[in-house]
Order: structure tokens, then sequence, then C-alpha cells
């Protein structure tokens, strides 16, 4: 038996559909008039019009940043810009990174309290050789994320390299799902780190994969640089 799609959802649906069928416009659409151009995008500016006033809805999102590519923390640290601009209050929390001081936490002092950042963890597995103290730097990290997750004033809450504590062991995923699912309604939380679960995966409403295909290190033995890496 069919199940009947909700009014709503078809008619998003639709605007979607119309959206991709006219398209972005530019040197995309070839051997078309410059009026024929411009009918064609007022008709596309509408449909988006329509596509932005039903999605009405507001949420806190998790979103996970993971994959094999550079750029998760980069990516995550960004949206932190956005949200201290528009004067909300953010929390970083980094589990694994710490063994140094890295150039984000130096840049993001000039917030002052309107972000709190904190790295427990004293660098890389292979750097520490102490896995009971860096589970317990991994527990004492995830007893501080919730302290903000709690705090409903926090409008984002990073949690870098979550996602490898427990690609290590070190922590439950069921206990970060469970933590993060009892936040505030309008909280958003990012997750990063390589290795996302199938099981974290479905829980987050916007997952994107870094997909690596060049890298310096690898391909021309150039090393960490600052700035870039750190």
């Amino acid at each position: 038996m069919n199940q009947e799609i909700p009014k709503g959802k078809s008619n998003l649906n639709n605007l979607d559909k119309s959206a991709k069928a006219i398209g972005m416009g530019g040197n995309l659409i070839p051997n078309i008039t410059n009026e024929k151009y411009r009918q064609r995008m007022e008709k596309r500016r509408e449909v988006q019009k329509q596509r932005l006033k039903e999605r009405d809805k507001e949420k806190g999102l998790i979103i996970i940043n993971t994959g094999q590519g550079k750029g998760k923390t980069t990516a995550a640290l960004g949206m932190g810009i956005r949200a201290l601009g528009h004067k909300h209050k953010v929390a970083i929390i980094q589990f694994i990174k710490g063994g140094w001081e890295p150039g984000e936490s130096l840049s993001l002092r000039s917030f002052g309290d309107q972000i709190k950042f904190h790295a427990y963890g004293e660098g890389f597995t292979w750097e520490t050789q102490d896995r009971n103290k860096d589970q317990n730097l991994v527990k004492l990290s995830w007893g501080k994320a919730l302290d903000y997750l709690k705090d409903p004033t926090y409008k984002l809450i990073i949690l870098d390299e979550v996602l490898i504590a427990i690609k290590l062991g070190y922590i439950d995923e069921d206990e970060i799902i469970k933590g993060i699912n009892s936040r505030p309604d309008l909280t958003h939380v990012v997750l990063t780190g390589r290795g996302a679960s199938k099981k974290l995966i479905e829980s987050a409403d916007l997952v994107t994969e870094m997909k690596l295909i060049r890298h310096p290190f690898r391909e021309q033995g150039i090393k960490a640089q600052e700035g870039i890496e750190y």
C-alpha cells in the first residue's frame, strides 16, 4: 500500500524539481536570447522565494564534518566565527588536539567571554603514548562539553575531533548522542573528525564528507605550516 505524501512535502518536492529544471543560469544555458534568459531567471527567482517561504522551521542542528580530507575543523570554526559575528555565544572543546596552542585559539581571544575554548588533550596518540591518560582527558573534555550543552545561552557547541575519540574507543557514541539530544531546542552542535559511524550520521541533520585528493605532506614532503595547518 502506497503511503500518501503530505501536501506540504509534495509541494516542496515540486518546487525543488522546478528549480532544478530552470537551472542556475549563467553560461550553463547556451543559445538563449538576453530577454529569454531574463524571463527564465525571473521565474527561478519566484520559485526560490517560494522554496524559502515553505521552509520556515527552526531547530538546533546536529552537524558532522567527517572524511579523510582536510578542512573539518576549519569549516566548524568558520561556523563559529559566523555565530560570533551575530553576537551569539560559542564553545569549542578539542578532544584530541591540545599539545600545542593553535592559531585558532590565539585569534579567537579577541572575542573575549563571547567564546570559550578548551583543549584538554595532549596531542596525538603516538605523542602521548598513554592510553589511560588520553581516555581520562577525553572524559574531562566530555564533562565540560555537557556543561555547555545544558546552557541555553550558548548558540553553538563545537566538539572538535570527538569522532576520533569515539573511534579510538575512549568514549561511547551512544553517550555522545544522548548528551547532544538533551540540549536546548535551538542549540547547534558540530562534531568533527574522521570515521563518523552510520549511527552518528543517521542522528545528524547535516553531514559533510571531506574527500582527500592531494596533500602536500604526502606528495611533496612539505611540513605543516603556521597559519595553514595550525
